[in-house]
């Protein structure tokens, strides 16, 4: 199992190990949540090689049961139900491969939240994705370029350095007026629009292109390397094409100079000419 020092550069050798998610949920300070967990709306896996994005969502598990959207309300607890078995349906054989994930970490937001919902509903244990397998990006990114790679909050804030806010993008705030205006298509939308957009950060900073605000070395680095990259390669090669091609020739001239300078050796056995005009054999010993 890569650790997370070395995550960005076992992502690029291995992409089809890993999957991206994110969900979205009823606001835990909504009034209708009441005591209880908040509700889950949505829930997106991206595939990372493939880029295959797959959806657990309200609007298109009521749709499946036979539920109108104007009976969602009044009959949630089988949308949610049917939305998360289908997920852990579909994460069931995927449970050893590598989940990444921003900022999923407790039952309020995170892997146990959802896997509390799936008991409270199914009166059923969860097959968990181990948490050996979870990798939260935002503190790979944290790892890599600094606390402060990002200010907060810092999702958007990464969003806006790398080409603006990503078409479908909602707040926190904004999801939760959503969830009240019962717009869960949107919902769905923004979470959508989320992992695709961790996918691109994953993609940018294992190739040095992702655009920070941190002054770590490791982010001078990237920046170096994708405003000179071009020159760095042809400078690198050039350095050790014209050695070579030296070596080469010197060692040519040498072979040819000695070649030139050798005396020609007779054959081992030769006749030589003596005195009388007759031959005597000569044995020659190199």
């Amino acid at each position: 199992m890569p650790k997370n020092d070395s995550f960005f550069t076992d992502v690029s050798k291995h992409p089809d190990r890993y999957y991206i998610i994110h969900y979205s949920s009823q606001s835990l300070f909504d009034a209708e949540a009441g005591a209880y967990s908040p509700r889950i709306t949505s829930i997106v896996v991206r595939h990372y090689q493939s880029g295959q994005t797959v959806s657990f969502a309200t609007h298109t598990a009521a749709e499946a049961l036979g539920i109108s959207t104007d009976e969602i309300e009044a009959r949630y607890d089988e949308v949610e139900n049917h939305l998360l078995t289908q997920f852990y349906d579909f994460a069931r054989d995927r449970r050893e491969k590598y989940w990444v994930h921003w900022n999923m970490r407790t039952v309020v937001f995170g892997f146990e939240h959802i896997e509390h919902r799936y008991r409270v509903l199914t009166k059923q244990e969860p097959p968990s994705i181990p948490v050996e397998v979870r990798f939260n990006l935002n503190d790979l990114l944290k790892g890599r370029y600094g606390e402060d790679y990002a200010s907060d909050p810092k999702m958007p804030t990464l969003m806006e350095m790398n080409g603006g806010r990503v078409q479908g993008f909602l707040t926190g705030k904004e999801e939760s007026e959503a969830f009240k205006a019962k717009d869960f298509i949107r919902m769905n939308t923004s979470t959508i629009a989320k992992v695709g957009f961790f996918s691109y950060v994953i993609t940018a900073a294992s190739k040095g292109k992702l655009k920070t605000a941190a002054r770590g070395f490791a982010n001078w680095i990237d920046r170096l390397l994708e405003s000179r990259k071009a020159r760095i390669v042809a400078f690198v090669s050039a350095g050790i094409a014209i050695p070579v091609a030296l070596i080469q020739l010197v060692l040519w001239g040498a072979t040819a100079w000695e070649t030139s300078h050798t005396p020609k050796t007779p054959p081992a056995h030769q006749s030589v000419k003596i005195d009388g005009g007759g031959s005597k054999e000569a044995l020659r010993s190199n």
